[in-house]
């Protein structure tokens, strides 16, 4: 069974008259008689009741009308649905990001992405980072923001977007707020803040023990609002991505000896075809001043 016969079948159901049904298929008559005596034999009996000047639906061929016209429409309904994802009208663009990376400089990114493509919706899931690239693997996600302290998986691919301190914040209360910035060195025998699953946490870790420093880890949590709640009231120090620390009661000094830093990336799978929302959503974060985002976040807070 083929398209075309469809075609020609509810045509010919609608008109009842060989000529103007083939008129409206543009096709020849012989040509629409034979892919309706095609479509017979196929179903094994006759769709149509001949006479000298009249033609009729037989009873096969009432019943498979409503399948055939739901067929049609089905048809008319992809092609649309396509013409406006192509258009990105009514598009659902679903993005990945690090617990870690702090909202302020990629929501005023997304925020400007919205009001250029104000046909495309966004939402954001937030995880850990092997989360994230196993659902992009999946599909479950097109994009993924990630920062990692190894090289990326030859399965994707990564658009570098801006690069991050990694930062002291302690109470005002605290010896070290009086501090410009901060050797790593002070922080030995500090009672220690710790954001769970951090990706980061090992590798700063390692550095500070070849070094000889050692932090008392004293609280944990997977949630920022509770670790600089615990941070502001005074449990214990934490060092964060600058733009992570979003307390404006905390101090937040760089560090130095040595200092640590993280490049956050656009990430999406490699080789796989990006439809026009990604398309436009990557091109939107290649055009972006991300140097003045970050100063202004940093400003703001």
């Amino acid at each position: 069974m083929e398209m075309q016969q469809i075609r020609y079948f509810t045509a010919l159901a609608e008109t009842l008259n060989f000529t103007r049904a083939a008129e409206r298929c543009n096709v020849t008559q012989p040509a629409l008689t034979r892919a309706i005596q095609s479509l017979e034999a196929e179903l094994g009996g006759a769709l149509f009741h001949r006479e000298r000047s009249k033609t009729h639906l037989s009873e096969l061929g009432r019943m498979m009308l409503p399948y055939f016209e739901g067929v049609i429409g089905q048809i008319s309904t992809a092609k649309d649905a396509a013409k406006a994802f192509g258009r990105l009208d009514d598009v659902h663009l679903k993005i990945g990001a690090m617990c870690t990376i702090g909202p302020a400089i990629v929501s005023a990114f997304i925020a400007r992405f919205c009001e250029t493509q104000p046909e495309v919706s966004v939402s954001v899931v937030d995880d850990s980072a092997r989360a994230l690239t196993d659902k992009l693997v999946a599909g479950d996600l097109e994009l993924a923001l990630l920062a990692l302290p190894n090289d990326l998986d030859v399965r994707f691919h990564g658009l570098p977007l801006f690069v991050e301190r990694f930062v002291l914040v302690v109470p005002h209360t605290h010896r070290l707020a009086n501090y410009e910035s901060v050797p790593c060195r002070e922080l030995h025998g500090e009672p220690y803040i710790n954001r769970a699953n951090c990706e980061y946490y090992d590798w700063v870790h390692e550095q500070f023990v070849s070094q000889g420093i050692r932090t008392r880890k004293v609280f944990s949590s997977q949630r920022d609002d509770w670790v600089q709640g615990m941070i502001k009231v005074g449990m214990g120090i934490g060092y964060f991505p600058e733009y992570s620390a979003t307390d404006r009661d905390l101090v937040v000094r760089p560090l130095t000896d040595p200092e640590f830093s993280r490049t956050v990336m656009l990430v999406t799978v490699r080789g796989r075809p990006h439809s026009p929302a990604v398309g436009a959503f990557v091109r939107q974060a290649r055009l972006e001043r991300w140097e003045e985002s970050a100063r202004a976040a940093r400003d703001a807070a």
